[in-house]
């Protein structure tokens, strides 16, 4: 029995090389879940990846909106009023805007010893960057609405509005400084000639900070009390919004600069008043001071003999 036993037993030589041929399968079979796990994770950064990429681009996508349209006559994201109130830049066929009786009546400057004069030099660039609910900007208007137009229709000044939207969140949701903006810009497209009259209507209508400003309808109402023409035009973009991408975008390129023209960084308060350049940091309700500052800096100029007034004579007011 013990012999039979024995002679079944694999001998070494079979025990090392099964052995062997064991260690060979667990190779083969460790090798193929090391290939399983590379595709796998190979797969796995691929599309790691393929998602990061779809991410990034479905942030660029909706971050990089599409520029909405410029008006026709805006330059440097202003629109400029020059002689006889013609707006620059405007179309060939524009309406020409029909005097009424009480602008016949109405002397063109203010009847104050310094605003009945015009600016010594004619080219005097007269430039504002203004938000419409702004009470500053309001004060200044009011204040300087006539003799600008004194000077304008002399053809001694240009006057640039910049319209912008930095007090939107300031008229309980309704977003007014833009919708008026919108307006503006809408008037300057289809009647651009009156856009002057209507930039000065706005301020006459002026409502409060934190109330909800007037409605589209009521800027409707009163671009139809100057307007020339294009009317239904304009309606069509005041209740569009057509002009708000480029009223934003403009206020973003004004608070962050470099404003053209001008040593002055970017707007940092409304209104920033420029005459040729330089910022006017004076009284915003007292004429006779804008307009000895408009005479200083027109006559500087053409003469390097006739100094600006210093700070000192100009306190900042203004916000």
């Amino acid at each position: 029995m013990s012999g039979a036993g024995s002679q079944n037993r694999p001998t070494k030589n079979e025990r090392r090389d099964a052995a062997r041929e064991k260690a060979r399968v667990l190779r083969e079979q460790q090798k193929r879940r090391d290939r399983r796990n590379r595709v796998l994770l190979q797969g796995g950064i691929v599309l790691g990846a393929l998602a990061i990429v779809a991410a990034v681009a479905i942030i660029i996508v909706t971050s990089i909106k599409p520029a909405g349209p410029v008006p026709t006559a805006a330059q440097n994201d202003g629109f400029t009023v020059g002689a006889g109130l013609q707006l620059v830049g405007a179309p060939a066929d524009a309406p020409t805007p029909t005097p009424t009786a009480t602008d016949a009546a109405e002397p063109a400057p203010a009847e104050t010893p310094a605003a009945t004069e015009t600016p010594t030099a004619e080219g005097v660039e007269i430039s504002v960057y203004q938000d419409f609910l702004c009470p500053y900007c309001g004060q200044f208007e009011t204040t300087n609405a006539e003799q600008v137009k004194g000077w304008l229709e002399a053809g001694a000044a240009t006057y640039t509005v910049h319209p912008l939207a930095t007090l939107s969140n300031l008229s309980l949701g309704t977003q007014y400084s833009l919708r008026a903006s919108n307006a503006a810009a809408c008037v300057a497209q289809y009647s651009p000639n009156d856009f002057f009259s209507f930039n000065t209507a706005l301020f006459e209508n002026q409502p409060k900070e934190n109330t909800e400003g007037l409605t589209d309808k009521e800027l409707k109402s009163i671009a139809k009390g100057v307007i020339s023409g294009g009317e239904k035009k304009i309606n069509t973009c005041i209740d569009d919004g057509t002009y708000k991408s480029w009223v934003k975008d403009s206020t973003d390129r004004a608070r962050s600069g470099p404003l053209p023209g001008t040593d002055v960084a970017k707007v940092e308060g409304t209104p920033t008043i420029l005459v040729n350049g330089k910022q006017y940091t004076g009284s915003l309700t007292d004429a006779e001071q804008f307009a000895a500052f408009v005479l200083a800096v027109s006559s500087e100029s053409y003469s390097t003999d006739t100094p600006s007034p210093s700070p000192s004579e100009s306190p900042a007011t203004n916000g």
